[in-house]
C-alpha cells in the first residue's frame, strides 16, 4: 500500500540528483520528440550544475509521497537585460513526468522559480515553449504568462 501524496515539495538539486535529472531530461526530450538532440551525459550535467563555474541551477519536484522520488524538475540560469539594467531568470526546462501531472507540481515549480526571480531582484522571468505544445501553452497562460508572438528564437550551432 502506498502512502497518499502530500503537497508538492520543491528543493534545490544536489550532486546526487544528477542521475534523476538526466532521466527527467531524457523523458522531456522524448515528450518533445527531440531525443536525437540529447548529447548531454551525467558528467556534463554535473559539471554544468555543480562544477567550478556553474552555468545553471536546478530544482527537483516531488509529489509528497514518502519515497520522495523526483517527479519533475526545472533548470534555469540568469540572463541580463540592457534595457532594464538588471538580470533576468531564464527557465530552460520545466518538466513533470506524465504520471505525476495534475497534482500541482508544475504550478509549484513555476511559482518557486518566480519567487527566486523576485528574491534575486530579476527584472524578467522568461522561457520559451514549442508552438505545438498546447497543454503547456494553456498552463502558462493560466499561470499569468504572456506569449510574445512578435519574438522568434535565433540559433547558431
Amino acid at each position: 500500500m502506498s502512502a497518499a501524496a502530500g503537497p508538492p515539495v520543491i528543493r534545490a538539486a544536489v550532486p546526487s540528483d544528477v542521475p534523476a535529472l538526466m532521466r527527467l531530461i531524457r523523458a522531456l526530450a522524448e515528450y518533445e520528440r527531440l531525443t536525437h538532440l540529447v548529447v548531454a551525459d551525467e558528467a556534463m550535467l554535473a559539471e554544468a550544475l555543480f562544477g567550478a563555474r556553474p552555468a545553471a541551477e536546478a530544482v527537483i519536484a516531488t509529489d509528497g509521497h514518502e519515497s520522495g522520488g523526483a517527479a519533475g524538475f526545472a533548470l534555469f540560469f540568469h540572463t541580463f537585460s540592457t534595457f532594464l539594467g538588471r538580470r533576468g531568470l531564464w527557465l530552460e526546462d520545466l518538466f513533470v513526468l506524465p504520471e505525476h501531472r495534475g497534482r500541482g507540481l508544475g504550478r509549484a515549480l513555476l511559482t518557486h522559480l518566480a519567487g527566486i526571480a523576485r528574491d534575486r531582484g530579476c527584472g524578467r522571468f522568461e522561457w520559451s515553449v514549442l508552438d505545438w505544445n498546447t497543454p503547456a501553452i494553456g498552463f502558462y497562460e493560466r499561470m499569468g504568462a504572456t506569449l510574445l508572438p512578435e519574438w522568434r528564437i535565433a540559433r547558431v550551432t
